[in-house]
């Protein structure tokens, strides 16, 4: 996702993101090197070599550091992001169970009564559009028993 704009909020001690015309708070302790009040940030700007998802901070040490704005979704948690890095890992055990299953593509095809162009979607990791259920139907198809377990998050 594209960074549209950026500014160091000192008095909260994070980067303020803008990104899908959200806000996104994105503390100096995260980022790397910190900047801190005897190294304060002298510079700023969104790197469009990154394709503009990221940007580049100058410290008055002269050290440089960088943040893509998928940290800023991440550290806040952001649905959408979370939703799709969930379908991304789904994706790629269904991909890694395809080729241990023995089944051809094929019989997979026929048993989730689906199109080869729409299965191909499902298995492509870049896609966004294919829903959880569809890969959770696509793992029962592949003989996995599939839990789903919520615990604390570890630090």
């Amino acid at each position: 996702m594209r960074v549209e704009s950026v500014k160091a909020n000192n008095h909260k001690r994070v980067f303020e993101l803008v990104l899908g015309g959200k806000e996104y708070p994105f503390p100096y302790v995260k980022a790397d090197p910190i900047p801190t009040p005897e190294d304060p940030i002298v510079s700023m700007v969104i790197d469009h070599e990154a394709a503009y998802e990221g940007f580049i901070y100058l410290l008055a040490s002269g050290a440089e550091g960088f943040v893509h704005g998928e940290q800023a979704l991440d550290y806040n948690q952001d649905p959408d992001y979370m939703r799709d890095l969930l379908l991304f890992e789904l994706t790629v055990e269904v991909n890694r169970r395809i080729a241990r299953s023995g089944l051809s593509k094929r019989e997979i095809i026929r048993r989730l009564d689906t199109s080869p162009a729409q299965f191909y979607r499902l298995i492509d990791t870049t896609n966004h559009t294919k829903t959880v259920d569809s890969m959770l139907t696509l793992l029962r198809i592949l003989e996995c028993d599939i839990e789903v377990v919520v615990r604390d998050r570890t630090a």
